[in-house]
């Protein structure tokens, strides 16, 4: 348990704080304190309440009811304004960066410094220059955002909470889109920042982080606090049990799979940007029924585009893809909605993009893309009572919260919005299904829950082709593995065969022969 006996006031001190919205109690008089200095894990599952709580600290959303402390003293906070003029900085998991502006732009707006901006642009690049020597967050000033990877933008969020000043920095599932490399630059960051004073605040769902990274670490549970432990005393087995309220396999037996037939098959495909960057090049392989196939290789490699050709989303110049026996090549291509009628069901990898309209109600996401068929209405009317049923069932089955089908899906947490969506894709017995990055951002009941789903469709006999950032999850589900490098595949490996080395090894780019 924290120590209550500390030499300094609690760098955070949360007493009773209660949120609601509407008839949905987002947190219930929750207490917590944090130590100066200290890096605090906050965990719980999707809807458990983490994020509201976090955006009341920030003065984002006001509690309802209760009493925070910053440094000891009580603070009322009306807005993140506030927050910040305390020292309090928040990098949220939906990065807020203007994508067409360059860096130096990004993090010197609210400081410009007067119209002719000199004086804004000498100060920003000396903030810049001073990051990078204390904490080694190295950035090009001058590149566009829109063009840089995924860790490289949370860093110029890190860096422009720090030159406003964050004592205290609040991180919000900070590794959900960073790769293992990426992750462990963070984390050398977040150290660098402890060790200069800076209170870090880590909300994530991934256990094995909390335990690499954290001083100590608190657990919520339906809008609840329903532990505190220091990270030193506790276990994953521990954390996921307080987290689920039960006990949580924390991977899941994928047993011997029994493939048949190809139902999906990728020729010799080929593919460039909009700017003429060649993102795939000579891409053959094949899933059959009855498998699942894992794409592995670090973000940015071409499996993304890959998908988004097999989905029918991103035009191709060369090769083939085969679906159920109909083919698709540059002069015959297929709309996603021709796609989906093959019983081709896709779960993109940005479901904020791709995946939902946030603005629509929860009963109107259900539906996408299957809103024509009868089950539904006829004609350009749609049964909102059949919708609304069908709704409830999907987030029942999936666990999705809260359970309401009126509510907008921006409105959800992000792990509650993939499962909305996971939910909508796998109910309709898919003969293949393509899925990116199934767990992002989704917590280890949950991982559970979708890993159990994606073997049990194998099982019956769905093609499954699967991308994702996680290595663990490629190994742990996949019964062949290709490795993509460069917009290239490196290799082929039957699962027996595919080690965390080996795949690293074909990861930075050395190939090895497929195996048939």
């Amino acid at each position: 348990m924290q120590d209550d006996k500390t030499s300094a006031a609690p760098a955070i001190e949360l007493i009773d704080i209660c949120k609601s919205f509407g008839p949905v109690r987002a947190n219930r008089d929750v207490s917590l304190r944090v130590e100066p200095g200290t890096i605090h894990g906050i965990v719980g599952e999707n809807g458990a309440g983490k994020s509201t709580l976090m955006n009341v600290l920030y003065g984002h959303y006001q509690a309802d009811s209760g009493e925070m402390r910053v440094a000891g003293q009580a603070v009322i906070l009306r807005s993140s304004a506030d927050a910040i003029g305390l020292g309090i900085g928040m990098v949220h998991q939906h990065f807020m960066l203007v994508s067409n502006m360059t860096v130096l732009e990004n993090v010197m707006l609210g400081s410009e410094g007067g119209p002719l901006l000199r004086s804004g642009k000498r100060e920003t690049l000396n903030t810049l220059k001073r990051l990078a020597d204390d904490y080694g967050m190295e950035v090009d000033a001058d590149a566009v955002i829109a063009d840089l990877p995924v860790g490289i933008r949370q860093r110029i969020e890190i860096i422009k909470a720090i030159k406003g000043g964050a004592r205290i920095l609040i991180l919000d599932e900070p590794t959900g889109v960073l790769t293992p490399g990426e992750a462990d630059k963070l984390f050398e960051v977040l150290r660098a920042l402890q060790r200069n004073g800076v209170t870090v605040l880590l909300i994530t769902h991934k256990l094995d982080e909390i335990m690499a990274i954290t001083d100590a670490v608190s657990v919520m549970r339906h809008g609840e606090i329903v532990g505190h432990r220091r990270t030193q005393d506790t276990s994953p087995a521990e954390l996921a049990r307080l987290m689920v309220g039960r006990d949580v396999l924390l991977s899941v037996d994928r047993g011997s799979a029994n493939p048949g037939e190809v139902l999906l098959q990728v020729s010799e495909l080929a593919c460039t940007s909009s700017r003429g960057r060649q993102v795939l090049s000579d891409i053959s392989f094949d899933v059959r029924s009855g498998e699942i196939f894992g794409i592995a290789g670090v973000s940015g490699n071409g499996q993304t585009e890959l998908l988004e050709v097999i989905a029918g989303m991103r035009k191709f110049e060369a090769g083939s893809v085969a679906l159920l026996g109909e083919t698709i090549t540059p002069g015959a291509p297929k709309t996603p909605a021709q796609i989906r009628d093959l019983r081709v069901a896709h779960i993109p990898e940005d479901r904020h993009q791709f995946g939902l309209i946030l603005s629509f109600d929860a009963k109107g996401n259900a539906i996408l893309g299957y809103h024509q068929s009868a089950d539904y209405g006829s004609g350009y009317f749609l049964d909102e009572d059949a919708v609304a049923t069908h709704c409830n069932k999907l987030m029942s089955d999936h666990d999705v919260r809260p359970g309401n089908p009126a509510l907008a899906a921006r409105n959800f947490s992000g792990g509650n919005q993939q499962k909305l969506v996971i939910a909508r894709e796998t109910d309709t017995d898919p003969k293949i299904l393509i899925v990116g990055q199934p767990t992002r951002g989704v917590d280890v009941g949950a991982i559970e829950f979708i890993h159990r789903q994606l073997l049990a469709l194998r099982d019956a006999g769905c093609a499954i082709l699967l991308v994702s950032a996680e290595l663990d999850e490629i190994i742990g589900l996949s019964d062949r593995i290709m490795v993509m490098n460069g917009g290239r595949q490196m290799g082929i490996l039957d699962s027996a065969d595919a080690g965390r080395d080996r795949l690293g090894t074909m990861m930075a780019g050395i190939a090895e022969a497929a195996t048939p």
